[in-house]
């Protein structure tokens, strides 16, 4: 057993090696599950693995709503869904001082339900709203800064890639996670914009007050939102109320979009194609970390990584949410070397077993737990802690992927300046992630009162 499970801390340590001198993450795994499984039982039983393990994985029926989600994400790009909403949005607080920013987080937070991408939201908004920011002499700190914060909401706001892929890992209710992170996605754009309205308070310079729009204006920008908001009504509230689960949702959403994009004459056959090819690039990518990710948890599981690491934080006498805490800084740090999909495929399998036996194993109920909920809410509470730490190292570098596409579009901005502007959401984000831990209740509750 100590030999495997040496073989499985130098297989760890090797991995990080090959992440930080830029392998692709899923070909890092693959080779270190590959060669660590082989060491330990023999290429037999790699090669049997092999054999069934891509398709076991890929076959998951839950799976299937990802490459929905992202080929709907992919035609509300092109169909111009942001421009439609950041126009609505901007009708309604652009005459307030900062709120031409307000309008781009809230523009960012209904894109991100639709679309599920950080990245996707980051740039497509960015390409919207920024023109709109400098128009108005908004400060380069604050328009780059709200762009790149604004991305994140896209990570948790349903329906989610990544949330998606938490709940197959930890064998999750996928609606019930969709239900948990409404009401913390909420808080995140009510917290981004008091940040924005603290911010032009202390620097009223930094965010002028925007145009007065006209009464024709402003109706034609409500009026032009609505199809896009009864898509999102539609598609989640759908789910919500159980008419029918993620998958014929994702569905939907398809259909629903590229029907608004048609009639609007907004995608054409070339579009139609681009969106394709999109959707099964970014799928391919996801599908083969998920199989790495599943080729290293086997190997890990096998040195004993993960029970050991679990024995070892039971035995430490540190309270359970002592514990906690440390793992969601462990998250923090993480997700600035690496992006939350593959950070969250990493970790997880690692995590998730250490809180489980804190809070008393996989059948644990409320009375007696170490958490005071049942394994099966802590599972819920859990991930949309870790999705809310993860995104922020999209906004923290050196990766910072949501500063890099933002600092792209913004070539007379230095990336400097950028970093400068998300720190106050930075610090936005970490008084969420405070006031869920003390309040667990804000994200159980909606799926305690829907679930009966």
């Amino acid at each position: 057993m100590a030999d495997a499970l040496l073989t499985g801390l130098a297989g760890l340590a090797i991995l990080i090696l090959l992440i930080a001198i830029r392998m692709p993450i899923a070909y890092a795994m693959i080779l270190v599950g590959g060669v660590g499984v082989t060491l330990l039982n023999g290429s037999a039983i790699f090669m049997s693995q092999l054999k069934t393990l891509a398709y076991g994985q890929f076959s998951i029926y839950d799976l299937s709503v990802v490459p929905m989600f992202i080929f709907m994400g992919a035609l509300a790009t092109r169909a111009g869904l942001s421009q439609d909403m950041f126009r609505a949005a901007n009708a309604w607080l652009g005459w307030l001082r900062g709120g031409t920013a307000m309008a781009a987080i809230s523009a960012c937070a209904i894109f991100g339900a639709v679309c599920g991408s950080s990245l996707a939201t980051a740039s497509t908004m960015g390409k919207v709203a920024l023109p709109e920011l400098k128009r108005y002499n908004y400060a380069g700190s604050l328009a780059t800064g709200t762009l790149a914060a604004g991305g994140v909401l896209g990570i948790l706001i349903p329906p989610s890639v990544v949330l998606i892929i938490y709940a197959i890992i930890v064998e999750a209710n996928i609606v019930t996670m969709f239900m948990a992170a409404l009401l913390p996605g909420i808080l995140a754009v009510l917290l981004f914009l008091l940040t924005i309205a603290i911010y032009v308070i202390v620097w009223p310079n930094a965010g002028p007050r925007g145009g007065t729009t006209s009464r024709e204006e402003f109706m034609s920008a409500t009026v032009g939102v609505i199809p896009v908001l009864l898509i999102f009504l539609l598609v989640i509230g759908g789910i919500y109320a159980g008419f029918y689960n993620p998958t014929p949702a994702a569905a939907v959403g398809v259909f629903l979009v590229w029907l608004y994009s048609v009639v609007r004459g907004r995608l054409d056959l070339a579009g139609m194609k681009e969106s394709l090819f999109e959707t099964a690039q970014t799928t391919g990518m996801i599908y083969l970390i998920l199989l790495g990710a599943e080729m290293l948890k086997i190997f890990m599981s096998r040195a004993g990584v993960p029970q050991v690491t679990a024995e070892w934080m039971v035995n430490s006498g540190f309270e359970p949410m002592t514990v906690l805490i440390l793992l969601l800084f462990a998250l923090i740090l993480l997700g600035c070397l690496m992006d939350s999909l593959s950070m969250i495929l990493l970790v997880i399998p690692f995590f998730w077993p250490v809180l489980m036996e804190l809070n008393g194993g996989i059948y644990q109920g409320a009375e007696g737990a170490g958490f005071g909920m049942s394994t099966e809410e802590l599972k819920v509470w859990f991930g949309i802690l870790a999705l809310i730490v993860v995104e922020l190292g999209l906004i923290t570098p050196p990766v910072g992927m949501n500063v890099f596409v933002i600092s792209a579009l913004a070539k007379d901005t230095p990336m400097s300046e950028t970093f400068k502007g998300v720190m106050p959401f930075f610090v936005a984000e970490l008084i969420r992630v405070a006031i869920l831990v003390a309040f667990p209740a804000i994200t159980l509750w909606l799926p305690r009162l829907l679930s009966g």
